[in-house]
């Protein structure tokens, strides 16, 4: 069947694709009409005040509605993680299912219900010289791994590999091959056969006459992916993205993966049903420990392929909670069965896709799990609840509202609160000096070095504060990594004692993973702690600065604090080490090695080179990161309020008959009134 026009990116949704892509994000709704409600509440306060309020209520009220949760999926090789995808976006063949294993591409979809169909674009990103190098100097992370373990005959493979698609890259690019790393190509469209030349590499188009040249032209130097794409369908604005897997040739994807899982609130991870979870894919285990369990939501895909999904779904639910407890997974994670099959047949109109036997196993699965609660469902309807898309949509709207929405209501309400604040208080000095036209000029003239003093010391509490934290940071990382080090060369040395050199020793590196994510937890906890602390005292300092410059009511008024960001989850801490390498890779380490003195010193001095870049990116990069979101926060705190009471300032010092400038020309008396009805409404979201 030909895809019809409403799948495609950019054409109008017929009315039975707008209802499908629209059910599930029902949970969504008490934030949405919170985020109403406040933005209704920016329009009134930017209306009473002056230009420059007019001006930072706009900003904070775009913030609000163009807010973009980002969720990103990863998974099983064959579990259909793509093609789930594809159903979650609503467009059935966008993105290439098939793609071949060398495919490095975190592709973002960026669905917005607020642009039109014209607007769609794109934009890719190539890797740049150095990453290149790294993957052909060294083979990339695996390459630095048998390198450094001695492993040779896979050094030589890994080689061999890279030569390979080093040859191929040639021949796809030609001359323009190194020029074109570190570019960026945008478009103006976004279609399926542009995203095939950028992702999907396919087959040798060479030697494939029915193949375009143009597929896969620039996938194996392409890193990332972005498409921006009109869905009117949706509630809110939403980023999905795909990421190409964790068990690449050389470990690429498993590095863009995390980067891509980090910079994200919410984790989907994809199984294969009649997979789920296996051995091989503790990578992905690895992965997901280190996110809270609230932001994984576990998807088991492709039930349709169980020939008794009443019984084994049970089971296979069973076996993941068992197997996550087992390799300290999220414990709590929840777990949704979802068939993209049935997704993009009931997109595509195709009911007769499934034959009946199947359709009447997965209704009989479907009643005995409760998603069908009507008989009156249409085809596609009965297709899109079966295939558990809906489901999927209200987990990430019950994620969305808790996390990612409740922070950023809080927040914009704070500022916003401080915005009417200093109308409130400028309200109280012009009252009083139209009251009373002889008092004397507002002393003002200390206020700029009273501003600096405040800043400073903000800056530097702050400072001293992280300072602290990081200090305790390294020394319980350091603590970690040493135990972790001494007990695994005992362990060594003790195996060595019992079993001589012929048997093959292993030793699991979970506990070295807990003890430096304990670590980091602690840290955060000091962090948000700290931070918090910091931000409470300066929001107390500009309180007592507005009562001493400008005499401010007591009991009306007050600065409310900025929220501390959120701690990023430490998910580098899953990637691979030599420890995770076991079977034949080991094997060939072990049986390399002679002599007590050797196995101790060679595995010291390996596991000690492949954890230090994991300790020093925690206590580096991942602290140093906490410490320039706190230290942006209170940046923009800082800003603010000196905006604030500059405007007041201004204000005060002019004559009364110019203060229709803030007041605007209406009735005074209006706009307090106006203004003390949005602080009502901004306080029952501070609270």
């Amino acid at each position: 069947m030909n895809v019809d026009a409403n799948l495609v990116p950019g054409a109008t949704a017929n009315s039975n694709t707008r209802q499908l892509l629209g059910q599930g994000f029902e949970g969504l709704a008490p934030f949405l009409n919170r985020s109403r409600e406040l933005r209704q509440a920016l329009v009134r306060l930017g209306k009473i005040g002056d230009k420059a309020t007019n001006r930072a209520a706009r900003k904070l009220h775009h913030q609000l509605k163009h807010a973009e949760p980002s969720v990103t999926m990863i998974g099983q090789v064959k579990a259909g993680k793509t093609s789930l995808v594809n159903a979650m976006v609503g467009a059935p063949d966008l993105l290439p299912a098939d793609v071949n294993p060398w495919t490095s591409v975190v592709t973002a979809l960026h669905l917005n219900p607020n642009v039109a169909p014209e607007e769609n674009r794109a934009s890719f990103r190539f890797f740049d010289m150095e990453e290149w190098s790294r993957l052909l100097d060294r083979g990339g992370r695996i390459g630095e791994l048998a390198a450094r373990a001695g492993a040779e005959d896979e050094l030589e493979k890994v080689r061999e590999q890279v030569g390979e698609m080093r040859e191929k890259s040639r021949k796809r690019l030609g001359d323009k091959f190194e020029m074109l790393l570190g570019q960026q190509h945008d478009y103006s469209h976004v279609d399926s056969d542009l995203v095939e030349r950028y992702v999907c590499l396919g087959d040798d188009f060479e030697d494939d006459t029915e193949t375009s040249p143009e597929q896969g032209r620039f996938a194996d130097i392409t890193k990332t992916a972005e498409l921006f794409i009109s869905r009117p369908e949706l509630p809110m604005p939403l980023c999905i993205r795909d990421t190409p897997g964790v068990n690449d040739t050389f470990m690429i994807r498993e590095q863009i993966t995390i980067r891509a899982i980090r910079e994200s609130r919410i984790c989907v991870v994809v199984l294969a049903a009649h997979q789920a979870l296996s051995s091989v894919d503790l990578a992905l285990i690895r992965m997901i420990a280190n996110v809270k369990s609230r932001e994984v939501i576990i998807v088991v895909n492709r039930i349709d392929e169980l020939p008794d999904p009443v019984n084994q779904v049970p089971e296979i639910r069973n076996s993941i909670v068992k197997t996550l407890t087992e390799f300290d997974g999220p414990k709590d994670a929840e777990i949704i069965f979802t068939s993209a099959f049935c997704a993009n047949a009931a997109l595509l109109g195709r009911f007769d896709a499934l034959d009946e036997p199947t359709l009447e196993r997965l209704v009989d699965w479907s009643q005995a799990e409760g998603h069908l609660t009507r008989t009156d469902y249409s085809e596609s309807e009965l297709l899109w609840h079966l295939s558990g898309v809906p489901q999927v949509y209200g987990a990430l709207s019950a994620r969305i509202s808790e996390g990612m929405g409740r922070e950023l209501l809080d927040r914009i309400a704070k500022s916003a609160m401080n915005l009417a604040n200093g109308l409130s208080a400028a309200q109280q000095v012009i009252s009083r000096r139209e009251n009373d036209r002889e008092l004397p000029p507002l002393e003002l003239s200390q206020m700029d070095a009273a501003l600096r003093q405040l800043e400073a010391g903000a800056m530097k509490m702050m400072g001293d504060t992280f300072d602290a934290a990081i200090a305790d940071f390294h020394k319980r990382l350091e603590r970690s990594h040493r135990s972790f080090l001494e007990r695994a060369t005992g362990s060594l040395l003790q195996h060595l004692d019992e079993n001589g050199e012929g048997e093959v020793w292993e030793y699991d590196p979970t506990g070295l993973r807990i003890l430096m994510r304990t670590a980091y937890q602690v840290f955060g906890r000091n962090a948000q702690g700290g931070t918090k602390k910091v931000l409470t005292r300066v929001a107390e300092d500009y309180a007592a600065l507005y009562h001493r410059l400008f005499e401010v009511d007591d009991e009306t008024f007050g600065i409310e604090a900025p929220t501390p960001p959120r701690i990023p989850s430490p998910v580098l801490l899953g990637q691979t080490i030599a420890l995770d390498l076991k079977g034949t890779w080991w094997t060939k380490w072990w049986h390399k090695r002679r002599g007590y003195r050797s196995f101790a010193t060679e595995f010291a001095d390996m596991i000690q080179a492949e954890t230090d870049p994991i300790v020093e990116a925690l206590r580096g990069a991942h602290a140093e990161a906490v410490r320039d979101g706190s230290m942006a926060v209170l940046r923009d705190f800082l800003t603010e309020q000196r905006s604030i009471l500059q405007r007041i300032a201004e204000e005060a010092q002019r004559q009364p008959d110019g203060v229709g400038d803030l007041l605007d020309e209406n009735s005074a008396a209006v706009k307090r009134a106006e203004l003390k009805e949005t602080m009502q409404t901004l306080t029952g979201f501070a609270a």
